[in-house]
């Protein structure tokens, strides 16, 4: 019994926020809610928008472009804004942000990583698990190319949602579960799969 009341106090605020967003499917402005969540996520929210998105690809598999499409450009609305904190709040705004996800450690590699790898180091970002949002904000601070976050942003975060709305147009509700417990390994997964493809591109030029 004891074991029982402490796995029901494991689930924290973020599994409730999970909830909360997929209960959004179910109301007629979902796709309102789709894109609001898309676009917060890229700036400051902690629950990215993929669990509404399969919800409303499960329920409305037919419009699986759409969503991913209001999911894509809405993010990169959102990464501008994230840009735009860190280049004119970032003491106010940018740091606290960065600080509650603890992101500090990823925010000091982004410098590096993007006079590294350019594109391919922002484009890695919007396809991964990680934080989108702090390298949004450390975009702004250090002032990197916003016509080069906006081409990565458009890519990367397009690639990411096409694909959860697409495997699910294309395989269905059986491999619901299975996408559900495994959708950040498969993504990372996707995204090393992709960067291997644009290096191997680069090496061949």
């Amino acid at each position: 019994m004891t074991e029982e009341v402490s796995t029901e106090k494991s689930e924290n605020w973020i599994r409730r926020l999970y909830q909360w967003t997929l209960r959004w499917a179910e109301k007629r402005n979902a796709q309102w809610a789709l894109g609001g969540l898309s676009f917060i996520e890229s700036s400051f929210f902690p629950i990215p928008p993929d669990p509404l998105l399969m919800a409303l690809c499960f329920s409305q598999p037919k419009k699986w472009f759409r969503f991913a499409l209001i999911c894509t450009l809405t993010s990169v609305l959102g990464g501008v804004l994230g840009y735009y904190i860190g280049f004119a709040f970032w003491e106010t705004i940018g740091k606290p942000i960065v600080d509650f996800y603890h992101g500090q450690e990823i925010f000091d590699k982004v410098q590096h990583w993007y006079d590294e790898y350019g594109f391919l180091g922002i484009l890695l970002a919007a396809i991964t698990p990680i934080p989108y949002k702090v390298f949004t904000i450390a975009s702004g601070v250090f002032q990197f190319s916003l016509p080069m976050l906006i081409a990565a942003s458009l890519v990367g975060r397009g690639f990411r949602f096409f694909l959860v709305a697409g495997i699910i147009r294309f395989f269905g509700p059986r491999i619901r579960p299975y996408l559900e417990k495994y959708l950040e390994v498969a993504t990372v997964v996707m995204a090393v799969i992709g960067i291997l493809g644009f290096l191997a591109l680069k090496w061949l030029k």
